[in-house]
């Protein structure tokens, strides 16, 4: 959506601090021994809290609150009570809402304890990326431009991106125009940022994979060629200057 006066820069504020806040206490709470539905339900209740109604599931009909995606699932998760987290799992929230009539969109990955396994590197690769991009974004940027970023910042840390996920427009509903913010250069895209539009932008960076595959459940998502993928995304308001990012009280990028 393009902002076009304060009752909807107000409504996207409102919904943007509902999934930020949401996200921020889901990953202060989640440690090993939890399962993954305990941790999506303690986001439920704080969503409630709000008013705000999760938008996967108002959208797709999709099996919980947040998508919860612990070490090789990439994204879509679902939270289950046989999936307990342990020491040193990489785990990506993703939780999106509506409230009042407008939808917010933020994720962000990290590790559950110390890193034992050693994902710290990926998970600050993809934060440096997501924060290097917004300060690149403003009114007239070649989106593409952005994915060249995106993927060039990958490539210098010995990670890839994942081609076939992609940040998007949001506002009014969850995804809108904007669409196909990928973390890529597509030479044929000529589209450019809006000055007062809503996106909602992410990274997808892999260890070894390119592509997310569906598994047989219908939504988790794994790596064409296995391996992990860390994931950070913000909604963000495009100016002429720096954007306004409206999820920042999530601390994603702290």
């Amino acid at each position: 959506m393009s902002i076009t006066n304060e009752s909807e820069l107000i409504g996207m504020q409102k919904a943007s601090e509902a999934v930020a806040y949401t996200l921020k206490e889901m990953t202060n709470y989640a440690q090993p021994g939890m399962t993954t539905k305990e941790l999506d339900e303690f986001g439920a209740k704080i969503l409630s809290d709000f008013g705000a109604k999760s938008a996967p599931y108002l959208t797709y009909g999709f099996p919980g609150w947040t998508c919860i995606s612990v070490d090789n699932e990439f994204c879509h998760g679902i939270p289950t009570e046989e999936r307990v987290l342990k020491e040193g799992d990489l785990i990506n929230i993703d939780v999106s809402a509506e409230l009042n009539g407008f939808w917010a969109d933020n994720g962000g990955s990290f590790i559950i304890g110390e890193d034992v396994h050693q994902h710290q590197k990926l998970v600050d690769a993809s934060k440096d990326i997501l924060e290097r991009a917004i300060n690149s974004i403003k009114g007239g940027v070649k989106i593409a431009d952005i994915g060249w970023l995106m993927e060039t910042e990958a490539k210098k840390r010995g990670f890839k991106v994942i081609k076939n996920l992609a940040g998007h427009g949001i506002g009014r509903s969850l995804h809108e125009q904007p669409d196909d913010l990928l973390n890529y250069k597509n030479r044929y895209d000529s589209r450019r940022f809006k000055k007062n539009s809503v996106v909602a932008i992410e990274t997808f960076i892999s260890t070894t994979s390119s592509l997310a595959v569906e598994l047989n459940d219908g939504w988790t998502m794994v790596g064409n060629k296995g391996g992990y993928m860390a994931q950070h995304e913000h909604t963000i308001i495009v100016t002429d200057g720096k954007p306004v990012i409206l999820t920042e009280m999530n601390g994603i990028l702290n």
